[in-house]
């Protein structure tokens, strides 16, 4: 998953494949903003959180062992202060800092690596992220209940914590700087239970002050952050209920700095065609993609040749046209400027009479009813009733389910699913620059278990080995052949059809004068689209 928003990071529009290195705006540190959304945030637990709406912060509250340079994809050590890699490429060993402190005053020993990666692999903890984790050893036991600890950590003194690989990974010390893998100190969660989400602990540039669910979100700096010169702002404050439109205007005005649903849709040729307006205007291309998921394990979205009827039943560039143009149209999972994008791939033809045989060939000569999820921030309800207008073209009665945003991540992660989830406002952005972060997660069999983001419950075990052999090529001069391997997986994932994937969104969000100019908005390429630490105010 790069903006105030994530994962879909997607609404405040600056994405993950921003690769050019932005300067930190002229600005005396200190100062605070105001950002503002329309639904509450879900959770600020980093095992949990998994919208771009809490991606932002959570990065701002917690820290991993990795991180990357403001503004690019490079990878750096983050908590940790250094680390070894053995020439198998299965042991990373980490040397941790000295001086981190958890919000709480208690300093960060290794022990609080173990804790939180276990933490995160414990079923019971139902993280969306579990399977990043997925190549360390002792994963498949904790997974399965019979093992409370990963076998493949272990803390070597209270400075070093040496993790052991089942297979080599190539994106390991990437899941290192996602939220998953943030390292949480055991005591608070312990006395927090299931509402740490609400009272989060970390080692982060900002810590939380204030919590008015529905209403307020207020972080702090943090005076002890590890990373001199950083934080950048005294105070960030989250607005929350506040409609879109409503935000442009007081944006326009002078009383909020950042939008963080974005430029509505319904405003955007205005803004663009205000030259005054139009200079404040940020804009970002990402690696994201837009889909429609289908629940395989339920009828009759377990027939293949339903899904596919669906896939040549919806018109793309009708749904691109709604958004004024922001997106192209998409044929396959990746994203065009992701390594193992398939060039040439012809994917699901718009073909309405094609997906009208294919509906009575599986027995629906008169199609079906069934529900379509979506969530209720303009353009999504708009883009799902031109969704819902294409199936029903084709005999599709598919009823709307518009709700907060939170609500249908719950509804989808759940053990039975939803059925159709229209996925824009949380569609998949990047967590880090590789084809394989469009699988896990979203599309392999770890990813399917309750609380996970893979809506379809797809689960195919063939590709789901053939994406750990892609995984395994760490040889930066297989690159070229493992970016090949990776097209190979996805293009089995279309022949399953568990997806529509539809367009590949352009971002576009808008600051404040107080923000200065367009580097202000200190965009990282990767994982968050604002990255808090270095963002800052006049």
């Amino acid at each position: 998953m790069t903006s105030l928003l994530k994962r879909s990071l997607a609404a405040l529009g600056l994405g993950t494949a921003i690769l050019a290195t932005p300067t930190i705006a002229a600005a005396q540190s200190g100062g605070s903003i105001t950002v503002t959304y329309k639904d509450d945030i879900a959770t600020l637990d980093p095992a949990i959180g998994y919208d771009w709406q809490n991606f932002s912060m959570i990065k701002a509250i917690f820290d991993g062992l990795m991180d990357y340079e403001p503004g690019t994809a490079k990878l750096r050590p983050g908590l940790a202060e250094s680390y070894e890699i053995s020439a198998d490429g299965k042991v990373f060993t980490f040397k941790l800092r000295d001086g981190v402190k958890f919000h709480n005053g208690r300093a960060m020993t290794a022990d609080d690596v173990k804790y939180s990666f276990e933490r995160t692999t414990n079923p019971k903890t139902q993280s969306p992220g579990a399977g990043f984790l997925g190549s360390i050893e002792g994963f498949d036991k904790m997974q399965s209940g019979e093992a409370t600890e990963l076998s493949g950590v272990k803390v070597l003194d209270p400075k070093t914590v040496q993790v052991t690989l089942s297979r080599p990974d190539a994106t390991f010390l990437s899941v290192m700087a996602l939220n998953f893998s943030f390292i949480v100190p055991k005591e608070e969660v312990e006395k927090s239970g299931a509402d740490f989400g609400r009272n989060p602990v970390g080692t982060g540039a900002f810590k939380l002050s204030q919590w008015t669910l529905g209403q307020k979100l207020v972080l702090q700096k943090n005076p002890d952050y590890y990373r001199e010169g950083a934080p950048k702002l005294d105070e960030i404050n989250f607005e929350i209920g506040q409609e879109p439109v409503v935000s442009l205007l007081r944006v326009q005005n002078g009383e909020v700095d950042v939008p963080g649903d974005g430029i509505p849709p319904a405003k955007f040729r205005e803004v663009m065609g205000n030259a005054a307006e139009a200079s404040h205007v940020v804009q970002g291309v990402q690696l994201h993609t837009g889909y429609i998921t289908m629940n395989t394990t339920k009828a009759p979205f377990d027939d293949l040749k339903v899904r596919q009827a669906v896939n040549m039943a919806i018109n793309k560039d009708r749904i691109v046209q709604i958004i004024n143009g922001r997106a192209t149209p998409a044929n396959q999972p990746l994203p065009p400027t992701m390594p193992g994008y398939v060039k040439g791939f012809a994917g699901y033809k718009y073909d309405v009479e094609g997906a009208k045989k294919l509906l009575a060939e599986a027995g629906h000569p008169d199609g079906f009813e069934t529900e379509l999820f979506v969530a209720n921030v303009d353009p999504q309800p708009r883009i799902a009733q031109a969704i819902q207008q294409d199936l029903a073209a084709v005999g599709i009665k598919a009823s709307l389910q518009s709700l907060a945003q939170a609500n249908v991540i719950a509804a989808g992660g759940s053990a039975d699913g939803a059925p159709m989830i229209w996925s824009g406002g949380m569609a998949w952005i990047a967590d880090f620059p590789d084809p394989s972060n469009f699988y896990g997660p979203i599309l392999g069999c770890s990813g399917a278990a309750e609380g996970g983001w893979n809506w379809a419950k797809y689960c195919n075990k063939a590709l789901d080995e053939k994406a750990a052999a892609a995984d395994a090529m760490v040889d930066p001069a297989k690159a070229e052949e493992r970016a090949s391997a990776w097209g190979e997986v996805y293009k089995g994932v279309m022949a399953d059809a568990p997806w529509v994937p539809v367009f590949n969104e352009k971002r576009y969000t808008m600051r404040s004068d107080k923000m200065g100019g367009d580097d202000a908005l200190y965009i990282d390429p990767v994982n968050t689209p604002m990255n808090y630490k270095y963002v800052e105010a006049k």
